[in-house]
């Protein structure tokens, strides 16, 4: 008890908590979260900031090692995020076998402007879910929502990668 009141008073005399500071919410951390790796610049690139300019031929490129394309990589996203949107708003799920390798293969070159919008259009959907869901529903969910967030930075890494390795990053867009 001692030690507590000592911290209390040296918050107090430097200055360090301010009344009038707003504690975030799991809500707002979420939200963040999410908009951070869909549209908003932050500590690192969002999605759509790393999908901008791309032509459908740099969309198919591959390193010939296996790896994956930005379009895989993006249908890849697509299929997630909206799979566990719609377990998220208690919606029918479509057949999924259960082998990740097919979520990376609805691409096409042809489709690739839909590919953005759908992957936009999802992500916004999420946002929107959030902001509208009560507390008790994000309380059982939040875990499974940081890690959507977490699961589409690591995948924008890795269309920058993709990008830096064929020559079409623009260090500009904040990551040299």
């Amino acid at each position: 008890m001692k030690k507590l009141f000592i911290v209390l008073l040296f918050i107090k005399a430097t200055g360090i908590y301010a009344q009038d500071t707003k504690v975030p919410s799991l809500k707002s951390i979420l939200l963040e979260q999410l908009r951070t790796t869909h549209n908003v610049k932050d500590w690192f690139v969002p999605v759509n900031i790393a999908l901008e300019g791309l032509t459908p031929e740099q969309v198919k490129w591959t390193d010939g090692s296996g790896n994956h394309s930005i379009g895989q990589l993006a249908s890849h996203l697509i299929f997630w995020n909206l799979q566990q949107l719609r377990k998220f708003k208690n919606l029918p799920q479509p057949s999924y076998d259960g082998n990740n390798d097919e979520t990376f293969n609805s691409f096409t070159n042809d489709n690739w402007k839909a590919t953005v919008q759908k992957l936009d259009s999802v992500l916004t959907a999420w946002e929107k879910a959030v902001e509208e869901t009560d507390d008790a529903k994000l309380q059982s969910w939040y875990t499974t929502i940081a890690h959507i967030g977490t699961h589409n930075a690591y995948h924008t890494g890795q269309i920058i990668y993709i990008r830096k390795l064929q020559g079409s990053w623009d260090p500009a867009k904040g990551v040299k």
